[in-house]
């Protein structure tokens, strides 16, 4: 007789753990009309063809398992029920032997699941309730909430939004039982980024959060203010795009739409952050993180500043009626959950100020306009056609056998061109822009830099052409360049001028020996150059470089340092968030190990050469500083008055009113250890990790509190001390931070490196030197540029230790 196969394969048993494997059915059976007994006691009634169960029929095995449904060709196919012996049991769907469709799956501890299947896992639309009477209904994916879904406690809280893996991620809304609401980023079950936590008595603070801590700058509407519109309130904190660029990876926010409860109190300052959302593995939300969400952000207690430099906390309860203001906001920076800073000013200064910025950045935009065609629905169209050109040519080349560069893949000569018409061709396919023609200069070069780089191409191009598409960003420059970012935030692409494009071109067989020669080298990455040619004539230049910046830390401050000084100072009155401070902006300076000072040192050295025989100047320090909140602090994490501290889930610490409040321990260097840090390739990461004096000369990773082990690199993850350079003045300011000395992670590179000393530039530096000191000017030839450079970071950013 004919072995039948295996009803349900003990290699593919149902995911959920009550659901054991099925034994397999013995080919040694007692026939009988329309029943089999099978000699290890597993027993079918129904009906067959030839000798198979076909039809209907119900298959009991020796353990207790039953199934009563539809069969096809030996396997449970069609509909029908199966029970257990824990009293679990699964209606619905079933295709081949597995769980496949639509079906509900109930367990004896009174969860329920409804939804669809995909090879016995939960994958599709579905609805969960837990044991626990919390509720899950939305999008899975594996056997995990991922997609858009809404989540109920059993205790009356509620999230509305994405999940990823089981957790909160991307754009979401949590409502709290006691009226609180928080609107804005999420990432791993933690508030991170941008958002606006609205409180139950009408107050609101706009701001960011970084792992679940307030984390940045923001501003915070007591009861009883005014409250501003969205596009205001990003433009007084210095988003000039709007919402767009506040939540850049997240839908932008509806504030208007949603309703502001009655003042009930005079004048709050709810500043505690509450729910975990962290899952199980299974799926459930965890009790703990369950019974955080109970907590919300409604402890009721203030933060001011006294001119002794320290903090005092006052209970709402005792503050006196006199002091309601409806018209007053304040401004506010955290560290880490810590607040370091706040002003307080009227209401009133924020339309003007947001007035005034709203020209000045419709002045830049003028200026700045030799792009100004690819604005709005033509600015889709080009990030369109960058994201189809790149996924043609990459796709095009990496088949091709690796091999080491010739001259002949040098120069504009050596370009893969392609025309891209609307409706289709032979070798591209239909798109949704304007027909343009694509220019790929290079490709073997930059496939080799890639590869250096250990940037997978399948990855490169998710991160690039994937369907969410790419950020614009404004730009930090004169140039008037168009930027953007990928999503995952990896990778920057900028528009060249012509002249950018050829001195790249001219240099690439330079700069490839010298990346190839030096990993650790801090210049920018470049992965890609491109052109783009529409209506026949317009032509946009790109560049792909990898992000300095992609870190998940979040980068409280950003320099472009040069070494000169003229003109090197930011207006105050256009500085935010998100700024990028110049030269005279810089108070700080930083003192780092002297192993890793020393290497740094050395490789800017060896940039600095290289880029002065380019003839290169122009160029700039990107420094990128992630601070860490003062040790000054640490006595003043739990105020007088505030309820006891709970163990935080973790090990994260203590935490107040479900805030985790981290031990300002400074940064730990630890001897590396490659299995406990992510060794997942990044576009600004390449090397062996650093060396440092400290531990006799060993390769360090650092462990940042609430973080964990990062692998510190040349320009990536570097530990240091920020000394704050306060004058007299300053020290009576009621605006300026309070504490001199504070743990820093460094991230820093080389850019602006295609601007070539030419006639041009001789000519500018000729005509400034007459109304200006020739030394501090910026255009000086590149001998000279190169070692003001070097002399500005030994001596004003990483002074050597005495």
């Amino acid at each position: 007789m004919t072995c039948l196969r295996n009803l349900i394969d003990e290699d593919s048993e149902i995911n959920a753990k009550p659901l054991g494997p099925v034994s397999r059915i013995d080919v040694e059976t007692v026939e009988r009309p329309n029943k089999k007994v099978f000699s290890n006691g597993d027993l079918y009634v129904g009906d067959f063809k030839e000798v198979l169960p076909h039809g209907k029929g119900k298959y009991t095995w020796s353990n207790g398992i039953v199934y009563e449904g539809d069969w096809e060709a030996g396997k449970m196919t069609g509909k029908g029920l199966l029970l257990w012996p824990s009293g679990e049991r699964y209606n619905g769907d079933i295709s081949g032997g597995y769980l496949h469709g639509f079906g509900t799956l109930t367990s004896p501890d009174g969860s329920m699941y409804e939804g669809q299947w995909r090879m016995n896992i939960q994958h599709g639309f579905g609805r969960k309730k837990y044991s626990n009477s919390d509720v899950y209904e939305g999008e899975w994916k594996e056997g995990e909430h991922e997609g858009n879904g809404r989540y109920f406690w059993n205790n009356g809280n509620k999230y509305t939004g994405n999940w990823k893996r089981g957790k909160m991620h991307g754009r979401g809304v949590m409502e709290w039982v006691n009226g609180d609401k928080y609107n804005g980023c999420w990432l791993n079950g933690l508030r991170h980024g941008s958002g606006i936590y609205q409180y139950a008595d009408g107050g609101y603070y706009f701001g960011t959060w970084t792992r679940g801590l307030k984390d940045g700058k923001g501003v915070f509407y007591p009861a009883g203010s005014k409250r501003p519109s969205l596009k205001k309130f990003c433009i007084s904190l210095g988003y000039d795009n709007g919402p767009k660029s506040v939540l850049s990876q997240c839908s932008s926010l509806n504030l208007e739409g949603s309703t502001v409860k009655k003042r009930s109190v005079r004048r709050s300052v709810s500043e505690k952050i509450s729910v975990s959302g962290v899952l199980r593995s299974s799926g459930r939300i965890s009790h703990k993180s369950a019974e955080s969400s109970r907590h919300s952000d409604s402890s009721r207690e203030s933060m001011h500043h006294y001119s002794s430099g320290t903090f005092s906390f006052d209970s709402d309860g005792g503050q006196s009626e006199a002091q309601e203001s409806t018209a007053v906001v304040y401004e506010r920076e955290y560290m880490q959950g810590v607040m370091i800073k706040e002003r307080v000013r009227g209401y009133t200064e924020l339309p003007k100020k947001a007035e005034k910025k709203t020209k000045h950045h419709a002045k830049e935009t003028k200026k700045s306009s030799c792009f100004g065609i690819f604005k709005g629905k033509n600015s889709y169209h080009l990030m369109l056609n960058l994201q189809l050109g790149i996924r043609y040519t990459v796709g095009k080349i990496t088949p091709v056998p690796k091999r080491e560069v010739r001259t002949a893949d040098f120069g504009h000569r050596a370009r893969i061109t392609m025309f891209f018409p609307r409706w289709g061709s032979q070798f591209t396919p239909p798109h949704k822009s304007v027909d343009f023609c694509w220019k790929d200069y290079c490709p073997m070069v930059f496939r080799n830099l890639r590869e250096m780089f250990k940037l997978d191409a399948a990855e490169y191009m998710m991160s690039i052409c994937g369907d969410d598409g790419l950020t614009e960003i404004s730009s930090p420059g004169k140039s008037g360049s168009i930027f953007y970012l990928s999503l995952d935030d990896r990778f920057v692409i900028k528009t060249l001028k012509k002249s950018e494009l050829k001195v790249l071109l001219k240099m690439l067989p330079k700069y490839y020996n010298h990346v190839k020669e030096h990993e650790n080298t801090l210049i920018t990455k470049f992965f890609g150059l491109h052109q783009i040619t529409v209506h026949g004539k317009r032509k946009v230049r790109f560049v792909v470089m990898g992000n300095m910046f992609c870190t998940e830390l979040r980068i409280h401050r950003r320099y472009d340092l040069k070494g000169s000084t003229h003109g090197r100072c930011t207006d105050k009155d256009k500085i935010h968030e998100n700024s990028i401070l110049k030269d005279l902006d810089l108070s700080y300076e930083f003192q780092m190990d002297k192993s890793l000072q020393k290497f740094f040192f050395h490789q800017i050295a060896l940039d600095c050469n290289f880029l002065k025989s380019q003839h290169i100047i122009d160029y700039s320090l990107l420094l990128g500083l992630h601070f860490r909140a003062p040790e000054q602090l640490n006595g003043l994490l739990k105020p007088p008055m505030m309820p006891n501290t709970e163990s935080s889930p973790a090990g994260q610490g203590p935490t107040t009113d479900g805030e985790v409040l981290f031990p300002s321990k400074g940064l730990l260097l630890v001897a590396h250890e490659p299995s406990s840090v992510s060794t997942d390739p990044g576009p600004h990461i390449r090397g062996r990790p650093l060396r440092a004096f400290s531990l006799g000369d060993k390769e360090v990773d650092v462990l940042v509190p609430g973080t964990g082990r990062l692998q510190v690199q040349l320009g990536v993850n570097m530990p240091a001390q920020a000394n704050q350079k306060l004058s007299r003045d300053e020290a009576d300011s009621a605006e300026v931070e309070l504490f001199e000395v504070y743990d820093v992670v460094i991230y820093m590179g080389i850019i602006d490196i295609l601007q070539e000393y030419n006639a041009k530039k001789k000519a500018e530096h000729a005509c400034k030197s007459v109304k200006f000191d020739p030394l501090s000017i910026s255009v000086v030839e590149p001998e000279l540029y190169a070692q003001r450079f070097i002399n500005f970071l030994k001596q004003k950013v990483f002074p050597e230790q005495p």
